[in-house]
């Protein structure tokens, strides 16, 4: 899969601001700069206002523009090519016709050209990781012109692992990308680049809790780090 996605332009479409470098900050790093990938992160929503009882742009906007400011160091650090930043309402996307989400999303698409969609995991308890799963897949439905061949989920930690037990939506991975403790590194340093976001142990955003997981991914497949995705579609030409 590595040698496939080598010199793909690749599109990384999430939710929030740090869902970019939780689900696939290692991989990402990796990509680009061994597999010559240009990769554009797409942020759909403002990832702030839902601290509040009722959404207020205006009582948040500080936070809200060191936010964007945030966006622009963790990218930097992983190598983002470019950012595309929207302000869809923090864990609102319930609230939103979801055919908003789809035409941002496929408005990105159509200028960026990319071949490879990564975004999150159908299932996680956030609902705007599910509507963001929802508007890529309709997006990029498989017709007979679409560029774009194959979808791959990214767990989102604090998101992805807390869906109850008993639930049948849970992520399932079929896809390990192996990762460098260099990769790591970026990774925790780009995390640790949002403010608001980064935790303490043993809250699942903080440094060592996505280095555990990069090492239990790691062990279960025989190799020391790596990050889990799923397959959600791949078509490729014989």
């Amino acid at each position: 899969m590595l040698e496939y996605l080598k010199n793909k332009k690749i599109l990384v479409i999430v939710a929030h601001p740090d869902d970019e470098v939780l689900g696939l900050g290692a991989t990402i790093y990796q990509l680009i700069n061994e597999f010559n990938c240009k990769v554009r992160a797409v942020i759909l929503g403002e990832g702030i206002t839902s601290r509040d009882e009722s959404r207020d742009t205006v009582k948040r906007k500080k936070e809200l523009e060191i936010h964007r400011s945030n966006i622009k160091s963790a990218a930097k650090i992983i190598g983002y090519e470019s950012t595309g930043i929207y302000d869809f309402p923090d864990n609102r996307f319930d609230t939103v016709a979801l055919l908003d989400i789809i035409k941002c999303v496929e408005k990105e698409k159509k200028e960026f050209d990319p071949e490879v969609i990564f975004t999150h995991h159908g299932g996680d308890v956030n609902i705007d990781h599910q509507k963001t799963f929802e508007a890529v897949i309709t997006a990029a439905r498989p017709m007979s012109d679409e560029k774009v061949n194959t979808i791959i989920t990214f767990e989102t930690m604090s998101g992805t692992e807390w869906r109850a037990s008993s639930d049948p939506k849970h992520f399932i991975p079929n896809l390990f990308f192996e990762i460098s403790q260099k990769a790591i590194q970026v990774k925790c340093k780009a995390m640790e680049a949002y403010e608001y976001e980064s935790r303490p142990f043993p809250h699942p955003r903080s440094p060592e809790a996505l280095r555990i997981r990069a090492g239990m991914w790691g062990v279960s497949n025989g190799v020391h780090l790596a990050e889990a995705f799923q397959i959600i579609r791949s078509i490729q030409k014989i």
